[in-house]
């Protein structure tokens, strides 16, 4: 067992002696030892019930002859961290995370990892540090939150921040902004919608790291901690065949998550964290492979932020197991390859019941022809940009604007709220890339705004920064190269006009290139936001957004 090298001989007598310090007796020491990531906080509404989901872990760990031995890792609300400067840290902390953990399970050498994340950062930064590892290990998360309610509506978080920009325009009460601030997230949970977290968790259970449930079943049931024991119990399984993530997941576990992906219409994240992932795995994934995936993809499930679904209803009607099943109908899935359950992706959905298909539509009668998630490029984004495309209104999907710009997050979303944006303006917000943030802020206070002010047919915004997975709109993210990096985001000019058509996964400013190569003679690099800690550190480090803003 990996674990000897810490408990087995007489020289780790020493090292027997400090874990009986902590009252670990002889037999436990022989068991193999499993390490339990717990991500528990109480800043994170999804993670405020990590400590119970990490008991019934062990539960299962115990019940299967294993040792478990828990420690935690940091972690950020987006949410809460949005739209102030510790939003700049977010996507940073993925590489944090995924350090302490190599750290934690390298320096004490457990037998098998089993990870308990359950929002943005968190997930990804866990699953990278897992193939960096490699050793044998199994994800399960916190679940998602329940819909909020006012009156018979269903709400969520991003109703709030829609709120705020109804509350701007006159057409929301303080009063009735107050009541969805009491009821839009009613418990513990990543938030309600197909959000960056519960992306994460469902694309985690596509890949094959996860048990099924894993992404949908919420966060207050019975059946959550049910799939917690069942993972600690798993793991076992893992640890004595030795299966390790490398020998499971393959390219065509990344190629089942990117069908899932578009599917489900996830958030446009995914495309940061996704290829993150595959390269700690040793695995290339282009950009371009978002966009063929796309193509043979149909939407299939209308969710939050972009449709009227929430992660319960999805769960009702099957979970990620039934989506695979649908789109494995039309041979979009792989199914020879394995999974942590110790079965192939075939053989589990095999067990998979039918379907509600108001939540899940057949193959047949997708919501759109193609995934939710589209790579535009043209000579504003040379590398490409990122849209969710199924949540943009159709009058948005081909338009020419003007461009309004602006040099942060914050002056766009004062221009946003005090109605200085018009009906066929191009918000674009710059040097909020990974380099220029840094960190690369998420935008969901001026997207917000934007719906909420009733903006979002006729306004689009695009940025070398990332947005919320609560996103919608025509809202255009990833920009690469950034502006920081000389991008050709940063030689924008106020008035300009912006081409998009996501048709054909087209981004274009309308100036001619004698024009663009008098402003790049012009182009100046600007001072960086942050000179001193990590997110100086980080801002050197980090990479382009097209290739997951991993570190180098």
């Amino acid at each position: 067992m990996r674990s000897d090298l810490m408990k087995k001989g007489p020289e780790k007598a020493p090292h027997r002696s400090l874990f009986k310090a902590m009252g670990y007796t002889r037999e436990e020491l022989e068991r193999p030892i499993v390490g339990i990531v717990n991500s528990f906080n109480e800043i994170i509404p999804g993670h405020i019930h990590l400590d119970k989901i990490a008991q019934a872990v062990k539960a299962g760990v115990r019940m299967a002859g294993g040792t478990p031995v828990e420690f935690s890792t940091i972690g950020v609300c987006d949410g809460i961290a949005m739209n102030h400067d510790g939003m700049r840290y977010s996507l940073a902390s993925r590489e944090l995370i995924a350090d302490s953990v190599e750290v934690m399970a390298t320096a004490h050498p457990f037998d098998g990892l089993v990870l308990i994340p359950n929002c943005d950062k968190i997930i990804p930064g866990m699953l990278m540090a897992a193939f960096r590892l490699n050793i044998p290990t199994i994800l399960v998360s916190g679940g998602p939150m329940l819909a909020g309610r006012v009156g018979n509506r269903p709400v969520d978080l991003i109703s709030v921040f829609e709120g705020v920009g109804a509350y701007k325009a006159g057409t929301l009460t303080a009063e009735e902004l107050e009541e969805l601030e009491d009821c839009a997230c009613p418990g513990c949970g990543s938030c309600a919608g197909m959000f960056t977290a519960n992306s994460m968790n469902c694309l985690s259970e596509a890949l094959g790291l996860a048990l099924p449930g894993n992404g949908t079943i919420p966060a207050v049931s019975a059946a959550r901690f049910r799939l917690a024991k069942t993972a600690g119990m798993k793991i076992m399984d893992l640890i004595a065949a030795n299966k390790r993530p490398r020998d499971l997941i393959t390219l065509k576990s990344f190629e089942n998550a990117i069908a899932v992906d578009m599917a489900l219409g996830c958030s446009t994240n995914t495309v940061l964290h996704v290829p993150a992932i595959a390269h700690e795995a040793g695995i290339t994934l282009d950009l371009d492979l978002f966009n063929a995936m796309s193509a043979r993809t149909p939407h299939l499930c209308s969710l939050r932020p972009g449709g009227p679904h929430f992660l319960e209803d999805l769960n009702a009607a099957g979970g990620v197991q039934a989506v695979m099943k649908e789109l494995a109908k039309g041979g979009l899935i792989h199914l020879d390859v394995l999974t942590v359950t110790g079965d192939t992706v075939g053989a589990n959905l095999e067990r998979v019941k039918a379907v509600d298909h108001n939540v899940i539509r057949p193959l047949d009668n997708p919501y759109h022809r193609e995934g939710g998630i589209a790579i535009l490029y043209g000579n504003l984004a040379p590398q490409g940009a990122v849209v969710k495309q199924s949540a943009v209104a159709p009058e948005m999907l081909q338009r020419t604007g003007r461009a309004r710009v602006f040099e942060s997050e914050n002056e766009a979303a004062s221009a946003i709220l005090d109605g200085k944006i018009r009906p066929g303006d191009v918000v674009v917000i710059r040097y909020e890339g990974p380099k220029g943030g840094p960190g690369m802020q998420e935008m969901l206070t001026p997207t917000a705004a934007i719906m909420g002010m009733g903006l979002g047919k006729d306004v689009a915004l695009i940025t070398d920064g990332r947005f919320s997975g609560g996103t919608q709109g025509a809202a255009i993210g990833h920009i690469s190269p950034e502006a920081a990096a000389g991008g050709p985001i940063g030689l924008v000019e106020e008035g300009d006009e912006i081409v998009i058509d996501i048709p054909n996964k087209k981004l274009e400013l309308k100036v001619d290139e004698a024009t663009l190569e008098a402003r790049r003679a012009k182009w100046q690099p600007k001072e960086p936001k942050i000179r001193h800690g990590y997110l100086a550190r980080y801002a050197r480090m980090v990479t382009s957004g097209a290739r997951g803003a991993v570190l180098e």
